[in-house]
């Protein structure tokens, strides 16, 4: 859906060219009538005596059978949990593992925000660095996992969302694994664009979103042993969660209702659900095919651009995703003559990712104060950042050709910066405000 999207550029009908899809994707097709099929059955779940709840409870546990076999675990050992999103997922299973401060949980500088702040809430980091081209490898994980105190937990992505860089997760969690450290995978862009088996890759817990694999509507999923449930306080306390209350005491309920409180987003879960039938359904070697293809592109495209510098490794197994930084102009300034200019959504900025930005910038620590400096006074515009592309394998070779040839004008002709300021909140707009929508 949204791939015949018409927007207005210059005053003119154009077709929108979606390379902003790391961040968030258009439902599918499939995705979309599941959902519309479910709507007229739609209810609360559990304890509803009426066909419409029982209905919709049958639809939202089969769901969660769906989404654990998806990820390659077994619904005897394993559940699916129903978060809203991969951080959620996160700040989950960070505060239902009763971590202390005295714990450490071994993570990268290559994580998303969702995959440090969380850990860092509850217990002690310890951070695998990267080299100059933003990857670590094996034995540096390794070399942190044998470093004392020994940690409880590894956290790390199982793809950058700012580079595309994949990890070599099988032998990092099996390292882990032998030395009794639970893995937990942020597969936020992981799940969306490789086949995921966390048996055979010896991922203990896999967190990831449904609207990164075009199921945007508000659901995303925690796979894990049902072990790590069976006991504590959940994480969310309320309605559902329980088996009995009175003022002075609460008897939880089993796993997964104990951390299941409050009405569930069962539209969400049904169309993530769906999300996942048709990605396990599909013929992975034409997707692999189609996102190499992608990769070679934007890799020929954008080394064409003059002035233009990758960030990160563009080299190995990676994902159709590319963060980059144009001489002489904010990445603020890029995406909006891009978008303004030529019908094209792409990101700027940090990605969530801050850390791992300050050290493909090579930015020493004075830098990264007066970055932290610059933040608290609101001084949006002087914080580094880069431009993102990024594509499904959906993407057709003709946006990548055409962003290529945008960015080669948008460099040829930098006195068109003089049409765009910066609104109250510091980003850059176009000077004359232009219709969101195309004229009726």
């Amino acid at each position: 859906m949204g791939d015949d999207l018409t927007i207005s550029v210059a005053g003119e009908p154009r077709r929108y060219i979606d390379l902003d899809t790391a961040a968030t994707t258009s439902a599918s097709e499939a995705v979309v009538r599941a959902v519309q099929d479910f709507l007229p059955w739609y209810s609360s779940v559990h304890r509803g005596a009426g066909a419409k709840s029982r209905y919709s409870s049958a639809r939202y546990e089969e769901a969660r059978e769906t989404l654990v076999r998806f990820v390659g675990a077994d619904p005897a050992t394993h559940v699916a949990l129903f978060p809203r999103n991969t951080t959620e997922a996160l700040n989950v299973i960070a505060f239902r593992l009763g971590l202390s401060r005295d714990d450490v949980v071994l993570t990268t500088a290559v994580e998303h925000h969702a995959n440090l702040l969380p850990w860092r809430r509850h217990a002690r980091l310890r951070v695998v660095d990267v080299d100059e081209r933003g990857v670590f490898d094996v034995a540096a994980v390794v070399a942190a996992l044998d470093a004392r105190p020994a940690p409880r937990v590894l956290a790390v992505t199982g793809a950058s969302n700012v580079t595309g860089w994949l990890p070599d997760l099988r032998p990092i969690a099996a390292a882990a694994r032998e030395r009794g450290v639970l893995v937990v995978v942020d597969g936020a862009q992981l799940v969306p664009h490789r086949p995921v088996d966390i048996t055979a890759l010896g991922i203990d817990v896999l967190a990831f979103s449904g609207h990164k694999m075009h199921a945007p509507f508000g659901a995303g999923a925690l796979v894990l042993p049902r072990r790590l449930l069976a006991d504590g306080e959940p994480f969310l306390v309320g309605g559902g969660a329980v088996k009995a209350v009175s003022f002075e005491e609460v008897v939880w309920a089993d796993c997964p209702d104990r951390d299941d409180a409050g009405s569930p987003n069962v539209v969400g879960v049904v169309a993530l659900a769906a999300a996942a039938e048709e990605l396990g359904s599909g013929n992975w070697g034409d997707r692999l095919r189609r996102e190499a293809a992608l990769v070679r592109a934007l890799d020929d495209e954008l080394a064409a651009v003059p002035g233009l510098r990758r960030l990160g490794t563009a080299s190995g197994d990676r994902l159709p995703v590319a963060a980059c930084v144009v001489d002489g102009m904010s990445h603020g300034l890029v995406a909006a003559r891009l978008a303004t200019e030529y019908g094209i959504g792409v990101r700027s900025g940090c990605f969530c990712a801050h850390p791992y930005l300050t050290r493909l910038f090579g930015l020493g620590a004075d830098q990264v104060r007066q970055f932290h400096e610059d933040a608290r006074r609101n001084l949006h515009h002087r914080l580094p950042g880069a431009v993102r592309v990024s594509c499904t394998p959906a993407t057709p070779l003709a946006d990548i050709a055409a962003l290529g040839e945008a960015l080669r004008t948008i460099t040829a002709t930098p006195e068109q910066a003089r049409g765009y300021v910066r609104d109250e909140h510091g980003d850059v707009v176009p000077s004359v405000p232009t219709p969101r929508r195309p004229p009726r």
